[in-house]
């Protein structure tokens, strides 16, 4: 206790010096080289017009200075996934720094909806709306503040009484538009928060069996041969993209495997050696993987929109998805779970990923062919969403790949 309180106050101090409850948007402090800098990988030397070499950047910090300088915490956005998704990979990035200024921001961010009693507004109807509860516990462990264990137990509460498929898998929302049905992105919004908070919270017995749980039932309903998983399933086979026999949505899309992919990693990081389902999840990964290293792009390194259909002209290669396999790759060869040759598989992706960065004419990096948030639907709808640049969806994802793989 006395080691908590002491780790608080330094915090608190740390925080203030950083500014806590006044953040504003600064400029990028990252020194990074002129207008539309070609991308290099960390740790690499790059020459300069006058040929001596200098070190690539650090795209976390240059990515999160120039966020932090497009959006304060009270503009960034709502509650949600995306920021959510964002602020987990500047957690990540602050602590390799231990830069204040990011932990604040998302403190201040968060502070937005927790108020000083735990009270959290958010009802936590869907899977979407639990992703950013990573930050809740985060914030408990950084802090040592009661409000946040209050606030994340609402959700730990929630699931209690969550709607659930007849085998335990959670809806991808409580409505009548999401009933039944579940969405590989589903397992990312809530599993990685579940073992957290059960670590965290002294929870582990009910959230590994549950979070492994989930994974796994996602993963029977979802998989096919090539070890690629199907966007989403409808248990009750009636909506208008499910297949009438098998309830299976119709293609392979990028993200929502990249979701799966994190969440798999994850889970299995967290759950002991010796759990039931432990095995089984290694199985899924395994088989996963065979299927992304089939469909990596050979030219680019990156994956498609549509997995399984990269020789089509109107299909595209995908910055998050492409971050979210290169780290899960990455991280599962670190930690036994694949084959040491994926290692290179990953290595592929990331300076793939690398080449769809760059600095801009104001300093600011640009992230780029980052898809929109997207529903289930045909390939026609995937290839034809919105390649945005500095979608909150590709910054998190490459913060969370630039973190495991900067300097390899």
């Amino acid at each position: 206790m006395m080691r908590r309180r002491l780790r608080a106050a330094l915090l608190a101090g740390a925080l203030a010096t950083a500014g806590l409850m006044t953040v504003s948007a600064t400029a990028p402090q990252a020194a990074i080289a002129g207008p539309q800098q070609i991308a290099a990988p960390e740790g690499a030397r790059i020459a300069t017009p006058d040929r001596s070499p200098v070190a690539a950047p650090d795209w976390s910090v240059a990515l999160i200075d120039s966020t932090m300088a497009r959006y304060s915490p009270s503009t960034i956005g709502g509650w949600s996934y995306p920021v959510g998704l964002y602020l987990y990979g500047q957690y990540l990035t602050y602590r390799r720094t231990h830069d204040a200024r990011c932990l604040s921001y998302i403190k201040s961010y968060v502070d937005r909806f927790v108020k000083s009693d735990g009270t959290i507004d958010p009802s936590f109807n869907s899977l979407d709306s639990m992703q950013a509860g990573r930050l809740l516990t985060i914030l408990h462990h950084e802090t040592g503040q009661d409000r946040y264990r209050k606030a994340a137990r609402k959700i730990r509460d929630r699931l209690t009484t969550y709607p659930r498929t007849a085998d335990g898998g959670f809806w991808h929302a409580d409505t009548s538009s999401r009933a039944h049905q579940l969405w590989a992105d589903g397992v990312y919004m809530v599993n990685p928060f579940l073992v957290e908070y059960g670590k965290e919270f002294g929870d582990t017995t009910y959230a590994n069996d549950e979070a492994a749980q989930q994974l796994y039932v996602y993963g029977s309903h979802l998989q096919v041969p090539s070890g690629l998983l199907k966007h989403a399933y409808d248990e009750s086979k009636t909506a208008s993209w499910a297949d009438p026999r098998t309830g299976l949505a119709p293609e392979h899309w990028c993200r929502a495997v990249g979701w799966y992919s994190m969440a798999i990693v994850n889970v299995l990081d967290a759950i002991p050696v010796n759990h039931p389902r432990r095995d089984q999840l290694v199985s899924i990964l395994r088989k996963l993987a065979v299927g992304l290293e089939k469909y990596q792009d050979p030219a680019t390194g990156r994956w498609y929109q549509v997995i399984d259909k990269g020789d089509r002209s109107d299909n595209w290669t995908e910055t998050s998805c492409s971050s979210m396999f290169t780290y899960a790759l990455s991280r599962g060869v670190q930690q036994g779970y694949l084959d040491a040759h994926y290692a290179m598989v990953a290595q592929r992706g990331y300076r793939g990923v690398l080449a769809k960065i760059s600095t801009g004419s104001d300093g600011r990096t640009r992230l780029t062919d980052i898809s929109i948030g997207t529903s289930v639907g045909d390939y026609a709808y995937y290839v034809a969403r919105t390649r945005a640049t500095n979608d909150f969806h590709g910054l998190g994802a490459f913060l969370i790949m630039n973190e495991q793989l900067r300097g390899e």
